[in-house]
């Protein structure tokens, strides 16, 4: 069987990661640049993780945010060079319940209002026309 690759795409608060783990995690390998908060390169270090694990014919969930077009095609291209299906799942929250999951969290994983708002200015859902195979709308 072929690897999958989900790209997971939402505003900070929507739920992704409580989605992920209660959908992927059992199947995927989890690939998100929250877990490297200090790195440098973040973006480089997460498309070659992501390249590795299809290499070796593990299905990959990247989960942040992926709000646009432009950062979602160098994920399509890994995934297509790896001829893996390649899924978007859409978490498609109100901005008022993604602010208010992100206001009751504490700490490093509590988001600046200023960054929730700039990923929703830049957020547009994705498509078909991107290069995936399935697109998957999740709604609260």
């Amino acid at each position: 069987m072929e690897p999958e690759l989900v790209v997971m795409v939402g505003l900070q608060g929507c739920g992704k990661s409580t989605w992920v783990t209660r959908h992927l995690a059992a199947t995927h390998a989890v690939v998100s640049k929250d877990n490297w908060p200090h790195a440098r390169h973040r973006e480089a270090r997460q498309q070659r993780l992501v390249d590795e694990l299809l290499g070796e014919g593990r299905s990959v969930v990247v989960d942040n945010t992926n709000p646009s077009p432009r950062d979602r095609a160098p994920l399509v291209g890994i995934g297509r060079a790896h001829g893996a299906t390649v899924r978007a799942v859409f978490v498609d929250v109100p901005l008022s319940v993604c602010l208010a999951r992100n206001a009751a969290r504490t700490g490093r994983a509590q988001v600046p209002l200023v960054g929730v708002l700039a990923t929703r200015r830049r957020l547009v859902p994705p498509s078909i026309d991107e290069g995936f195979d399935q697109v998957d709308v999740v709604r609260a």
